[in-house]
């Protein structure tokens, strides 16, 4: 929850090349007050079956820059596990990108829901609501 003085964050994963949330996706979470200050890693979490992260931390007071580092990697290989039970393999790697970084920056007061639209050769995210 944003107050005057914090922004807060959420996500959630949809994996586009089936057309459903992507679940157990590692997610952390980390922070800066200041263009040019050091990143603070202030935890994570995973999506749930619904492709939501709703147990993100809270950012501190002053962050002026938040990034959001989603591991894909082991979602798509274990995606990749499971459908190669009854084909061939296709690929020798789950995901052409290992993790998707997004960074934004962020105003007090705000809430920012960040979405990632996922599939194994790429990716988009935009500002939702």
């Amino acid at each position: 929850m944003s107050t005057a003085t914090t922004a807060s964050v959420s996500t959630h994963i949809l994996d586009t090349s089936v057309g459903r949330p992507a679940e157990g996706v590692a997610i952390s979470l980390a922070a800066r007050s200041g263009r040019d200050a050091e990143w603070v890693a202030l935890g994570g979490s995973a999506t749930d079956a619904d492709g939501r992260c709703k147990d993100l931390p809270a950012l501190p007071e002053g962050t002026t820059h938040v990034r959001l580092d989603f591991e894909v990697e082991s979602y798509f290989e274990k995606k990749q596990a499971e459908a190669q039970q009854d084909a061939p393999r296709v690929r020798d790697s789950g995901a052409f990108f290992p993790e998707v970084a997004i960074t934004f920056a962020v105003t007090p007061g705000e809430h920012y829901h960040v979405p990632l639209l996922l599939n194994p050769f790429g990716y988009s995210v935009y500002r939702g609501s």
